[in-house]
């Protein structure tokens, strides 16, 4: 695949990056991609590896090894290097949904499965993937096209992030008439509302929303299923309901001083951001500001980068990241051997933009809140940091992170940000639906399928597997549609 040489003769090349003092003024992506013939270049280091780990989307050692879609990754890599950027679109449309979104936001798992990576660098998969789809739009290969014949079946998807587009998208395709509801005022659930615009631009979501429209499927805004919309109307109404609401419970951190004003889930924070954006530059009316605040982030995963590059933009005073767990090594180790997803130190964009504008790494490791601290109108105004340290649990044997004696300090503080994972669905949608869980409050599938306890009521994404990627929710989307389909006409070809 590629040029047998490509790998010696060309080094990686990516999309040149605004600095990072430069971009902090606006909301934009940052980033100016490569022309297609710089990008063929790119597709010829795609090396004949014989094993294409970047395809495989396996567990190795606990962890996702390759594209969890079974990208045809070298394949289109190849196709790129040729020009051929029709092919290559036909061939990644196989087995990819939204491309114009996992190019943008994917953390590249084809990449770090990548062969070339072992000695070398890995190949710009992701970036030829997004010089791919957007070829596509610019040369009318991603338009709209509706099925042209319909089934008569009828299915509710409930929720639309990338797990219930991608169940709408394959059952449309397929023929069936599909309706999706959305409890918020527009569609895209975590791709809109919880990944800021930076890294997702809302006229990229817009873009495919628009195609899928055109393309058959009806979307509903500001219905609230299980509240606002009554689930028993939908199994009525419908020959078909899945349920893709995400894992959006937040886990909350809790400590003396929680009830202070000023402390908001890193969700809720971003989507504050967003909708106040709408198209603009710059926040417009009223929204969770950081302008002049001193920022403490807990949780050191994306979210909680995307609430550093967040409060960059709003133009903080400081921002001080905690991350409870020990920082990673700089470079593998032994025992973090290729193609295992490497646990190494990651700087992102808005980590780098801290850097750049306060002169140190915001993050601080093995370190948590011990207490909030807030003035008389209960605002807060402080909060007391305390060191960890790992510890056995007699009892269970595992090992926990505890709070060192003696380490307490308090540091400035007007606003805290907690990006500390999820919990689970919430309980009132799967109240309302009756649907069994596991221990984790997800939504439990028979006999490790997508069908709920409940009769024609399937589930997809982080709802059913908890917290998770984008492009693993696209493809838990798949899964769950070519189930719904056989359940609706006794076979499927999707």
């Amino acid at each position: 695949m590629g040029k047998p040489t490509g790998f010696l003769d060309y080094k990686r090349e990516e999309s040149e990056a605004l600095s990072p003092k430069e971009r902090i003024k606006d909301f934009h992506e940052f980033h100016t991609p490569l022309s297609y013939e710089k990008q063929q270049l790119q597709g010829a280091r795609c090396m004949d590896c014989g094993v294409p780990f970047c395809q495989y989307g396996q567990n190795i050692a606990g962890m996702t090894s390759g594209c969890p879609l079974n990208n045809l990754v070298p394949e289109w890599n190849d196709l790129v290097y040729h020009g051929n950027y029709e092919q290559a679109y036909i061939r990644l449309h196989k087995t990819s949904n939204f491309p114009e979104f996992t190019s943008r936001v994917c953390p590249a798992l084809c990449e770090k499965a990548c062969t070339n990576g072992v000695h070398s660098e890995p190949v710009s998969t992701k970036e030829n993937e997004r010089a791919i789809i957007e070829y596509a739009y610019e040369h009318g290969l991603a338009a709209a096209r509706p099925p042209k014949v319909r089934t008569g079946k009828k299915v509710a998807v409930i929720g639309s992030g990338p797990s219930g587009l991608a169940v709408a998208d394959q059952l449309n395709q397929r023929g069936h008439l599909v309706t999706v509801y959305e409890r918020h005022d527009k569609v895209g659930g975590l791709l809109r509302y919880g990944i800021p615009n930076m890294k997702l631009e809302k006229s990229i979501i817009d873009r495919k929303i628009k195609v899928m429209q055109d393309e058959g499927i009806t979307f509903v805004t500001n219905a609230d299923v299980g509240a606002s919309v009554k689930a028993n109307s939908l199994t009525k109404d419908y020959d078909a309901v899945v349920l893709c609401c995400g894992a959006s419970h937040p886990r909350d951190i809790n400590a003396p001083g929680r009830d202070a004003k000023g402390i908001y889930f890193a969700v809720d924070f971003l989507t504050s951001t967003t909708k106040a954006l709408d198209e603009n530059a710059i926040p417009q009316g009223d929204y969770i500001s950081a302008k002049g605040k001193d920022v403490i982030v807990i949780g050191g995963g994306d979210t909680g980068n995307d609430c550093v590059g967040t409060c960059m933009r709003h133009g903080a005073k400081s921002i001080t990241q905690l991350e409870m767990m020990p920082c990673p090594p700089v470079e593998r180790t032994a025992s973090n051997s290729w193609p295992e997803w490497p646990r190494i130190l990651k700087t992102d964009y808005g980590q780098e933009e801290a850097i750049a504008a306060f002169g140190h790494d915001p993050r601080i490791y093995q370190t948590t809140v011990k207490e909030y601290k807030k003035d008389k109108k209960g605002d807060l105004h402080s909060v007391v940091l305390v060191s960890l340290e790992a510890k056995k649990d007699e009892k269970t044997g595992r090992m926990n992170m505890v709070p060192i004696e003696g380490t307490e300090k308090e540091v400035p503080c007007q606003l805290v940000l907690i990006a500390a994972g999820f919990l689970g669905s919430e309980k009132y949608v799967t109240d309302a639906f009756k649907v069994s869980l596991d221990g984790r409050t997800n939504v439990e599938g028979k006999n490790g399928s997508h069908a709920t306890s409940v009769n024609k009521v399937f589930t997809a994404g982080d709802m059913h597997t908890g917290q998770s990627l984008v492009v693993k929710a696209i493809n838990e989307g798949r899964r769950c549609a070519r189930e719904v389909d056989e359940f609706l006409m006794g076979y499927s070809n999707l």
